[in-house]
């Protein structure tokens, strides 16, 4: 592990180097982004029996400079638990954390008042009083510049719940018969749309009255005199949760959140990513890290489905499908290990060719990229089966099977051919660029569907075709047998004169139909491939599982014909400080 530290600025405020500073190998410079933040805390739970709301978790919100070479740490508070007998449960605190940043910690929203403790409790926003026939309690107290008090008994001779403080204001004393309302939150548009947080939990009704409302930002409502319980504070807004009513429980607190922003394209991994205005937005609603990272372009191409085979002299069969392909970029982030896994393609049967098995790319800080096995081709009457692109049917009165099954957007696949007349002749499995052909003719002159066309890709540094659809099988001499589609699709066969081809190999094409002329197997599909495009001056050369590596241009291109793993490079620590 390298530490680089940086001291200084110019009088713009850039940074500078220190005179005779010079980089550790690989490092070119310090990179450094200035990020807005909002860190909210877990909500405070409600108070028991004519409770105080929960006091709003703590809210910090401000700008601070990054690294993109370290990791940070983020931890979200949970909400605190309703009281079933006494004071509200406070919330945790939610924070951010790393190397060279001075920790942001937002407190826990502070438990409301209940019965017999009527006090509310301390926190990032403090929790409501209780309900007290004495009078004169006051409400929580909240934590400088994260939140507001509690709301304070009433004199004097209250009864109801007062409400709990939010990020925006103090909680609304209680009534005799009627809670009052949560502290308003704080309204932020830091997610890239206005939205309210850390509102306060609103006090639990005395007999005959009516429930305080929850504060904006997420605050519970609390109970009613009509029986309607204490209501939480709302997930991911730190809002309090709602005292209790005679006799009843209090609501728990709403857990926190942590948003992160900085302006141009992404650099770390962590959360859910999303941009708006130019920034990219990063949002915590669990635990986890804010990790460099680096773009990647990928491509999952399943294992493709087996053409249709015979048992005995019968029909002719469809071709097997081609597996789903998908292709984009994502970010992997840094010291993270990625899981390749390979779809082997179908093997033919006498009967529906088996189809293709999926090609899964996942790993963590990036969603799983699953590609669908191909379907397997029909025989006979059989439909084709359904997968990333489907099979084809048999001969005759049967349907294609369907692609792009599951469904992704964009499509991995396209649908198997198929007919509803006996054509003599087998049906095209679907492409990932085009759906399957469907047999035409009659008899003797029946002509086979032709495969889908797959998709052309240059990931590799080369311009290849995968996916292509099996084509499918002709029963006569004379009839005309179907073409795989480009892309590593399978011919199908022809009578006794012609035998068809499996699926190319690590290209995810669909097996070739039997002609049906005797019994037979059909022709296995492809097996499929995953190809991921790094930049070179971030390729780690940690791979497990042999996959082909290369480079093209810039790029370093790993190809992975089985499966196994790929691991990046783990964090160069930067400490830098401005005096």
């Amino acid at each position: 592990m390298a530490e680089i530290k940086y001291f200084g600025s110019d009088n713009n405020g850039s940074f500078v180097r220190p005179l005779n500073f010079t980089f550790p190998a690989g490092l070119n410079s310090l990179d450094v982004v200035s990020a807005s933040y909002l860190v909210v805390a877990g909500g405070g739970g409600g108070g028991f029996d004519q409770g105080g709301g929960g006091g709003a978790g703590g809210l910090l919100t401000g700008t601070d400079t990054l690294s993109t070479l370290n990791t940070y740490t983020i931890t979200i508070g949970a909400g605190g638990a309703g009281s079933t007998t006494t004071q509200g449960t406070s919330g945790s605190n939610s924070s951010i954390s790393g190397t060279g940043l001075t920790t942001l910690t937002s407190i826990g929203g502070g438990g409301g008042g209940g019965d017999p403790a009527r006090a509310g409790l301390t926190g990032g926003s403090g929790g409501g009083t209780g309900g007290n026939p004495v009078g004169g309690l006051t409400g929580g107290s909240a934590t400088p510049s994260q939140g507001f008090a509690g709301g304070t008994s009433s004199t004097p001779s209250p009864s109801a719940g007062a409400g709990g403080g939010g990020a925006g204001a103090v909680g609304s004393a209680n009534s005799t018969t009627n809670g009052g309302a949560g502290g308003a939150g704080y309204v932020s548009s830091i997610s890239g749309s206005s939205g309210t947080y850390a509102g306060g939990g609103g006090g639990g009704a005395n007999s005959g009255g009516v429930a305080g409302v929850g504060g904006t930002g997420g605050g519970g409502a609390g109970g009613g005199a009509t029986g309607l319980g204490a209501i939480a504070g709302t997930a991911n807004s730190g809002g309090g949760g709602g005292g209790g009513n005679t006799g009843s429980n209090g609501g728990a607190g709403g857990s926190g959140t942590v948003i992160i922003s900085y302006a141009g394209s992404q650099k770390y991994v962590g959360g859910t990513v999303t941009t708006s205005g130019g920034n990219t937005i990063h949002t915590f609603t669990g635990s986890g890290s804010l990790t460099p990272a680096h773009s990647a372009d990928y491509l999952v191409v399943a294992g493709g489905g087996a053409g249709g085979g015979q048992s005995s002299d019968n029909n002719p069969d469809g071709g097997g499908g081609a597996g789903g392909f998908l292709t984009s970029s994502t970010f992997l982030g840094s010291g993270t290990t990625y899981t390749v896994t390979v779809g082997a393609g179908g093997t033919g049967t006498t009967t529906r060719g088996n189809s293709g098995t999926d090609s899964v790319l996942s790993g963590t800080g990036i969603t799983t990229v699953t590609s669908a096995g191909g379907g397997g081709g029909g025989q006979a009457s059989q439909a084709g089966a359904n997968g990333g692109s489907g099979g084809g049917a048999g001969n005759a009165n049967a349907t294609g099977g369907t692609g792009n099954t599951p469904s992704t957007s964009p499509s991995q696949g396209n649908n198997g051919g198929g007919n509803a007349s006996n054509t003599n002749a087998g049906n095209g499995g679907g492409g990932a660029g085009a759906v399957g052909s469907n047999a035409s003719g009659t008899g003797p002159s029946g002509v086979a569907g032709n495969g889908g066309v797959g998709i052309l890709s240059s990931i590799s540094g080369t311009a290849t075709y995968y996916a292509g659809g099996g084509g499918g099988g002709g029963y006569e001499n004379t009839s005309i047998a179907g073409t795989g589609g480009s892309g590593g699709g399978g011919n199908g066969a022809r009578g006794t004169l012609t035998v068809g081809t499996a699926g190319t190999t690590n290209l995810g094409g669909g097996g070739g139909g039997w002609s049906g002329r005797s019994s037979s197997v059909g022709y296995n599909g492809g097996s499929g491939v995953v190809i991921l495009s790094i930049p070179t001056i971030n390729y780690s050369g940690n791979t497990t599982g042999s996959p082909n590596v290369t480079t093209s241009g810039a790029n370093t291109i790993i190809k992975f014909t089985g499966s196994g793993t790929y691991t990046t490079n783990a964090a160069i620590t930067a400490t830098f400080s401005v005096n």
